[in-house]
């Protein structure tokens, strides 16, 4: 399960960050009566029950108008933090509430759930909120923030919007209960030592709970765990790179996917990433192709995004043009890309991964994944997984 992403927005000094240590009863955020003391996003995870796993983000304040290329970062920053919020908190604590509002239309705009809070710091609620509800359609939740009163209330109000999406499969109905799940995990440079990556132990624990009988080999020993089973696995699951060993020595019967195209489905629009990759096939060595990383790490000799896909580029298509990009770093200007190609983004939260698909979508620009970009280029046939 991902954790669901709550920010919390609203203008400089309004109370933010003491609402936030007032919703997770620890002191996360300093908290100043000096403007703008949050500069850069608070993260703090928690569970909240009713939901499960969140992680609530303290953005720094809108509305300054003092130190301005300063503040255009401090925005440029709250507005990164909205692409990945699946829930936003929006406080109030002021009758001058058109930027407030201006903010709940746009994450509105990008279906995110608001919740209204008016931080009563001056006994003026009765006000905020007469002018808040001209203007917008929604509860208001009247908190004093400081004094902890009513936060019982926002959370209540945070359970009964949770998005019902975050439940989805990673394997949806690719297995059943007692069926064979064969892992093929090359462990080369890319994987830490002595451990496992993120989706490997994601996936892993989806099959245990679902009742699998999970077997797991690297590449080089694919043979002697076919050998060493009665019958045939129910479903292959391969790193990306591997795709192609694993193909053509995989069992007949054997339905076949990667970690990769997974997640595909389960952090973004595997639609869109099917249609995606078929655009590869238009390209042109004057062609620009931006690959998009979700965390940020050093390149090593075999980096998959770096190197290995740059290559079968290039080897299908010359000298072709690629731009990569890192963490948060994707270009506001997608204009002049022919394809993205998007890793499986185990480090960003689906809404997250959604809003950098519906951003390639209004311009008009492809967008598929490492492992849907690394089957075609190979014309490796997969087995496409269906959310539960």
């Amino acid at each position: 399960m991902t954790s669901t992403h709550i920010g919390i927005f609203g203008k400089v000094n309004s109370g933010k960050s003491t609402l936030l240590n007032a919703l997770t009863s620890q002191d996360v955020a300093l908290v100043s009566d000096e403007k703008g003391t949050t500069t850069d996003p608070v993260y703090k995870a928690m569970e909240i029950s009713g939901i499960g796993p969140v992680m609530f983000i303290d953005t720094a304040g809108f509305g300054e108008t003092h130190y301005r290329p300063l503040q255009r970062q401090r925005i440029a920053k709250t507005k990164q933090v909205a692409q990945k919020t699946d829930m936003a908190i929006i406080v109030f604590a002021d009758t001058d509430i058109e930027e407030g509002v201006s903010w709940a239309t746009s994450l509105k705009e990008q279906n995110t759930k608001i919740i209204i809070v008016v931080n009563d710091k001056e006994s003026n609620a009765a006000e905020i909120v007469s002018k808040l509800k001209s203007k917008l359609d929604e509860q208001i939740i009247v908190v004093n923030a400081l004094k902890k009163h009513n936060i019982e209330a926002i959370r209540e109000a945070l359970i009964k919007n949770a998005p019902s999406d975050k439940e989805i499969d990673i394997t949806g109905n690719l297995v059943s209960e007692s069926d064979i799940v064969m892992l093929v995990m090359p462990q080369d440079i890319q994987a830490p030592k002595g451990r496992l990556i993120l989706p490997q132990v994601q996936t892993i624990r989806e099959l245990l709970d679902k009742k699998c009988i999970v077997i797991s080999c690297s590449t080089a020993q694919i043979d002697k765990t076919l050998a060493a089973l009665n019958k045939a696995p129910s479903l292959i699951i391969c790193d990306s790179q591997a795709f192609k060993t694993v193909y053509e020595k995989k069992p007949k019967e054997s339905k076949l996917t990667s970690f990769s195209v997974l997640f595909a489905a389960y952090k973004g629009d595997l639609e869109t990433f099917l249609n995606g990759a078929k655009s590869i096939d238009s390209l042109t060595k004057n062609s620009h192709v931006l690959i998009a990383e979700a965390c940020t790490h050093a390149p090593l000799g075999e980096d998959i995004g770096r190197v290995k896909i740059p290559n079968l580029l290039k080897q299908k298509f010359g000298d072709i043009s690629v731009t990569v990009v890192s963490g948060s770093d994707f270009p506001e200007d997608l204009s002049k890309y022919n394809l993205i190609i998007h890793c499986g983004a185990c480090m960003f939260n689906r809404k997250h991964v959604l809003s950098r698909i519906e951003k390639a979508k209004r311009k008009s620009v492809p967008i598929t994944n490492y492992g849907i970009a690394i089957a075609h280029l190979l014309g490796v046939e997969f087995t496409q997984t269906l959310s539960s």
